[in-house]
């Protein structure tokens, strides 16, 4: 009791104690960190975005997508069952800044890739209560006209790498023309875009042919999330330790 007091009455030793048990807390917390090669456990699978990817993405926080649309599943069974595998860390390891959300106004899409169509996400982009009657999202009919702006998309990778997503120089030389092979398999080098992004997914995203449009990279994006790991593999894995 009388200790109790005398940190109450006084402010100094009630300072002292603050910083005593914050330091210790801070201790326990960090110290372990300094002993470990990497906070991320590494995954098979997750490799950089492809130019075309990148620039859906930053189409994708342009338009404020990250404000109703969350990017982080947890591993809660009710989130599990509707939404797929929880989110691992490794999967936004190459997101700067990433977009793990603070709220849901619409469904999670860290694993929307593939769960539907191109068409329908064209359609649902330029007029999404066409697919959803109900839905308040807006519509954004000026994608599937805007003509990308990928003459700089260098410069973006580059940034990329400068916080530390390792592009090489290779992919950086090559950024162009691997947006075109993406967008336009027809007319690229589909095989070396394949050899710098396994598993990168080369279409005419937007049912448009002959042209790139903003539309095209942001169905881009949305289609390679959740795609990259195996969690078939990840997850016997994780059993076998």
């Amino acid at each position: 009791m009388f200790k109790h007091t005398l940190f109450e009455k006084n402010s100094i030793f009630l300072v002292i104690g603050i910083l005593v048990v914050v330091s210790i807390g801070g201790l326990v917390e960090i110290a372990p960190l300094y002993w470990l090669d990497s906070t991320i456990e590494k995954v098979r699978g997750v490799r950089p975005y492809s130019p075309l990817e990148l620039a859906g993405r930053n189409i994708y926080i342009r338009e404020g997508c990250y404000v109703c649309h969350s990017q982080q599943i947890r591993s809660l069974r009710d989130e599990v069952e509707r939404y797929g595998h929880y989110s691992l860390a490794a999967e936004s390891m190459y997101d700067h800044p990433f977009q793990w959300g603070s709220k849901r106004t619409g469904p999670d899409l860290a694993r929307v890739g593939g769960r539907y169509s191109d068409e329908w996400h064209a359609t649902h982009m330029i007029d999404p209560r066409s697919i959803v009657p109900e839905s308040v999202m807006p519509g954004y009919p000026f994608l599937a006209a805007n003509r990308l702006d990928y003459e700089n998309i260098e410069g973006h990778l580059r940034a990329n790498r400068t916080v530390g997503v390792p592009y090489t120089d290779e992919m950086i030389e090559n950024a162009v023309a691997d947006v075109e092979a993406q967008a336009n398999p027809d007319e690229g080098d589909v095989d070396a875009l394949l050899a710098r992004y396994p598993g990168a997914q080369a279409r005419v995203f937007d049912g448009e042919p002959g042209k790139v449009t903003e539309l095209d990279a942001l169905i881009a994006y949305l289609q390679m999330l959740g795609t990259l790991v195996d969690f078939d593999s990840f997850d016997a894995a994780a059993n076998s330790r």
